[in-house]
């Protein structure tokens, strides 16, 4: 076992793990680490805990320092210096008449690189540019391709939920999202209703994935025969899946039927095990949702 720290670098953000060192770090505090990209200013999301070495990156860096008020004020800095580096970068593309849209302006903390965030359809030959952007900021630059996901992530916003985007504000990493959980939801497949503001699947249909799968296999599909508690034979109408209950076409005297509605519990039928299926034009309609 080994104790380490999370650290997250920006809102929502990957938690990295730090050695803490000699120092006394609590959640919440502030503190100076070094990274890959240079030296960081981050936040405690995760006080001192002890975890197994193998799911620790070796090798595991320390803590330089707590954040000092002088830190703080260099962050603040780097942040407004960022807001200007953002208006250079886009005049420099519109220069070069480049295709990609700017999506962020980054300093590292120790000022020794600046990373520009944007997307684009294809590959952007982008050499030019960064000879420019080294030319007036006398420092490293990096330029990163983030698909639209990322996009919305780094600029945030409101779901047709009436709530702050889940990418933006705890999604620290974008799970698989696939047509296969609407369809394992009984949600509309019509984009527009299983898209987020990204315009790629909602997120949020992985939340109570594992839920309507438990569900679904303790209930019939729909189209499959069953029998009920008076011992009538009948085929499956719909599903409420959250109530557990089920409307039956039931079979009566004088080949008459009837809709009846029964708990999954009163019925007998053989539980499916079989995944939510999807038809090859629903597959092809929405297929470019799933797509990053």
């Amino acid at each position: 076992m080994i104790k380490v720290i999370g650290v997250r670098f920006r809102s929502a953000g990957k938690i990295y793990y730090f050695a803490p060192g000699r120092f006394e770090v609590t959640g919440g505090d502030h503190v100076i680490v070094e990274t890959a990209r240079g030296v960081e200013f981050g936040r405690v999301v995760m006080g001192p805990k002890k975890v197994k070495e193998e799911e620790v990156v070796q090798p595991l860096k320390s803590v330089i320092r707590i954040a000092t008020e002088q830190d703080r004020k260099t962050e603040e800095k780097n942040r407004e210096k960022e807001k200007e580096a953002f208006q250079i970068c886009q005049e420099k593309i519109r220069k070069h008449e480049l295709e990609m849209k700017l999506i962020n302006a980054e300093y590292t903390f120790d000022n020794n690189k600046v990373l520009f965030y944007f997307t684009a359809d294809g590959r952007i030959d982008f050499r030019e540019l960064v000879k420019d952007l080294a030319a007036v900021f006398r420092t490293r630059i990096e330029l990163r391709q983030i698909g639209v996901r990322d996009e919305t992530k780094i600029r945030g916003g409101i779901g047709i939920c009436g709530r702050v985007l889940c990418c933006s504000s705890y999604l620290s990493e974008f799970s698989a999202v696939s047509i296969k959980m609407a369809k394992e939801q009984n949600l509309s497949l019509n984009p527009t209703k299983i898209s987020g503001v990204c315009g790629r699947l909602m997120c949020c249909l992985t939340n109570e994935q594992e839920t309507y799968e438990h569900l679904n296999s303790q209930l019939p599909s729909i189209g499959d025969t069953v029998t009920t508690m008076e011992g009538l034979t009948g085929t499956v109408h719909s599903l409420s899946v959250l109530r557990k209950q089920v409307k039956v076409i039931v079979n009566l005297e004088d080949d008459e039927k009837e809709i009846r509605e029964y708990k999954s519990d009163d019925l007998k039928f053989k539980p499916r095990r079989k995944k939510a299926k999807i038809s090859k034009e629903e597959m092809k309609k929405l297929a470019a949702l799933e797509k990053e």
